[in-house]
């Protein structure tokens, strides 16, 4: 039986990595999708591939989440094009380059803080209103094992997942008795495009010292799709009492 048949989904950052993972396990459990994703190329790239499943089911939208705008137009396409939302999943994010608080600039912790913390929050609003009138949804929040301890990223990416966790058990608890669940995944080192074109070369010093020695504990990376499919379960009513609660699927990195 199929988890999420009649459900439909919003997913941001859907045209690669953890984002596409998702899209397509939440596909297969009958459940239409909303992709968004600020790189079109890959949007389409995405519905070329989702050969298996009927075109309707799926529809791609091109969505900054760094932009309010656009994230409303993201909400407003779901429900123009399958009449609804029910669950919400925030995968969209961007790294920064390992820097200090000491050395990171306004625009690149501005450029972070945006992207992985407050897009997440003002589309969590926005369905937060419509769950509010319906009687209930679900919304998904990619964070980061980086939000979970201090030096896994730089001062801007961590201080957005931690924050990303902040809001999510604040959700939770708070709409909790209006059928609003709200959970976070926390993924650890994940074969994705996190880090594409970014020199590690680059490094500072300190970096490498501080933040790269730490690496070498990390049993293996995982794939999207293992991550994706956490995120099924923790959509569907399989897991229905389970709410602000953050999941770490890292395969044990964070155990040591």
């Amino acid at each position: 039986m199929s988890l999420l048949k009649n459900k439909i989904a919003i997913v941001t950052g859907a045209a690669s990595g953890i984002g596409k993972a998702i899209v397509e396990a939440l596909l297969k459990e009958d459940c239409s999708v909303i992709a968004a994703d600020h790189h079109q190329e890959r949007l389409a790239l995405l519905a070329k591939s989702i050969h298996p499943y009927p075109t309707p089911q799926l529809h791609t939208c091109l969505t900054d989440v760094s932009n309010e705008d656009q994230i409303e137009h993201m909400i407003s396409t779901a429900l123009k094009q399958f009449g609804g939302l029910h669950i919400l999943i925030n995968n969209a994010g961007i790294m920064d380059h390992f820097e200090t608080v000491g050395d990171i600039s306004n625009l690149q912790w501005e450029k972070i803080l945006k992207t992985n913390l407050e897009g997440p929050m003002k589309a969590m609003r926005s369905a937060c209103r419509i769950f509010l009138k319906q009687g209930g949804g679900v919304i998904l929040n990619i964070a980061s094992v980086g939000g979970l301890f201090g030096c896994r990223a730089g001062a801007a990416y961590t201080t957005s997942k931690y924050g990303l966790i902040g809001l999510t058990k604040n959700t939770g608890y708070f709409y909790a008795k209006d059928g609003i669940r709200c959970n976070a995944i926390a993924p650890g080192a994940v074969t994705t495009h996190i880090l594409e074109g970014f020199d590690l070369d680059s490094l500072s010093t300190k970096t490498k010292e501080r933040i790269m020695s730490g690496t070498q504990t990390n049993p293996r990376y995982g794939e999207p799709a293992e991550v994706a499919n956490a995120a099924v379960f923790l959509v569907s009513e399989k897991s229905s009492f389970i709410n602000g609660a953050v999941l770490t699927v890292d395969g044990g990195w964070t155990a040591y």
